[in-house]
């Protein structure tokens, strides 16, 4: 039996020698592990200034974004009204052109043509004012026909 005591004793010296070790271990593994848990901190301080200035930035990227989106949006849509007010302009010149020789320009020739007829015979008369009074009055009633015509489609 002493075989076994002294086998046990020697195990537990062993063990004891071996915990003290773990403990001299631990006792120099706490200033690292405090000074680990200190740059942690820090770097964990540091990170998180620097993903809130990065959050500032990605806000002011994105207020910068919308901005230049909403300008771009705008100057489409003036480049866009424009070019439809310049269509919608020459369909209604063309518009007023087609209506002005298929409806004024008949009735204009048709007013004119007893006119010529009127001058011609006043050639042939003995007063030369007379001729010059018809062209006149022709130009000043082809006017004010025009001037007509052309109110008529401004109001339309």
């Amino acid at each position: 039996m002493s075989d076994l005591v002294t086998a046990r004793e020697e195990l537990m010296a062993v063990a004891i020698g071996q915990l003290g070790e773990l403990l001299d271990r631990m006792d120099t593994l706490a200033p690292n592990l405090d000074a680990s848990r200190m740059e942690l901190l820090i770097t964990s301080t540091d990170l998180a200034k620097k993903v809130e200035a990065y959050s500032k930035r990605m806000d002011e990227i994105t207020e910068n974004a919308k901005v230049q989106t909403v300008k771009h949006i705008a100057r489409r849509a003036d480049e866009m009204a424009r070019g439809t007010v310049d269509t919608q302009t020459r369909a209604m010149e063309e518009a007023a052109r087609t209506v002005f020789r298929h409806e004024v320009g008949p009735a204009l020739q048709r007013v004119t043509l007893p006119l010529q007829d009127v001058a011609d015979l006043a050639r042939k008369g003995a007063r030369p004012w007379e001729g010059w009074l018809l062209h006149a009055a022709t130009a000043v009633l082809a006017s004010a026909i025009s001037w007509a015509m052309a109110a008529w489609l401004w109001l339309r």
